[in-house]
This record gives C-alpha cells, structure tokens and sequence, in this order.
C-alpha cells in the first residue's frame, strides 16, 4: 500500500506527486500519456521563457523520477473506497493507497465513479481540492469550466498535496526550500 495514488500524469498530477514524494509520503501515478501539453508551447509558465509542451513533460517527470516517485504507464478503470483509503484498477491490477488525487484533465467520470459531488459539470472541491469524497482530490479542467491550463493544473496539484502534507503532520505544513535544502538533496546549492 502507497500513501498517494494519482491519478493523470500531466501537470497537476505530477506536481501532486513531486510534492509528496519529495516530503517522504510513498507516491504512486497512474499515466496513460494522454495530456493536452503535447499540443502545448509554454511561453507563460513562470519560470520557463519557451518550451514546447512535450519537452517540459519530460523535464516534469524526470524530477519527479528524481525524487523517487513510481510512474506506472497504465490506465486506471475503476476507483473505490476501501478501509484504509482507496483501491484504484487498472488491467494490470489493483493498488491501494490513503489518499487519492484524480488529475485526468476534463475526464469526469473516475470522480462520478467514487461519488464526488459535482455542480453541474464540474467535480466541487474546496480551495484545497479535495472533493466531497474525504482524502480524494480533484485537480485542472475536473473543477474549472474553461478556466484552466498548464499553471493552474499544477498549482491545483501542489494544492493538494499541501492538504494530504497537512493532514499526516496533524500542522498546517510549508513546503518551502533554502539553498542548504538543495545542497542536501542534489549535493550542491544550485
């Protein structure tokens, strides 16, 4: 059993996961390669004066490969709810986890499955992203009605994560690095 389980490997699901990973919660994602960036040139990101979409995927998922964070390319058909957290299927089995974070850009249906409340179209979530369904997160296009894209889904993945931190630290928790945090991770503050 994994603490996280995420599901969608484009920006939100993989800033879930760089986020947890990295603050020693075992995190799992669930990708099927199937995210809108590969149409993507990002040329407003923060940070990234212009690359073009796959590019910085790649870049993502290195980090997050960095960190240690199991990437599985496998799609999940089922999720559910367990006594200990969530059970998510895929063809190739099931795997369990505390918490969930569905990250799968306008595809709903996961979140219909494990019954999330919804408005309308939309997954509700609270400013945090978890959805009515307690300790599972819905992040991206799942919550917004057209108001979405690269920065956004990462800042709604980093947001849940932050909860799920918060949650197993039993305090509200600050993922904020210093240079010696650099130097003690990577050997060397750059």
């Amino acid at each position: 059993m994994t603490n996280v389980l995420v599901v969608g490997g484009g920006p939100a699901g993989l800033s879930a996961a760089l986020f947890t990973q990295k603050n020693g919660l075992e995190t799992t994602v669930f990708d099927t390669d199937g995210t809108w960036m590969h149409k993507a040139h990002l040329f407003n990101y923060p940070g990234i004066g212009s690359q073009d979409g796959s590019a910085y995927m790649e870049t993502l998922r290195t980090q997050v490969d960095s960190f240690g964070v199991e990437r599985l390319q496998q799609e999940v058909t089922d999720v559910a709810t367990t006594d200990d957290g969530f059970a998510v299927t895929t063809e190739e089995g099931d795997h369990e986890g505390s918490y969930l974070v569905l990250a799968t850009g306008a595809d709903r249906d996961l979140a219909d499955a494990l019954g999330c409340a919804f408005d309308g179209d939309l997954v509700e979530v609270d400013l945090s992203m978890e959805t009515s369904v307690e300790d599972a997160y819905a992040t991206g296009a799942m919550v917004r009605a057209e108001e979405w894209q690269a920065v956004i889904s990462a800042g709604d993945g980093a947001a849940a994560a932050l909860n799920i931190l918060s949650k197993e630290k039993g305090e509200h928790y600050h993922d904020f690095d210093v240079p010696a945090d650099a130097a003690a991770t990577f050997g060397s503050g750059e």
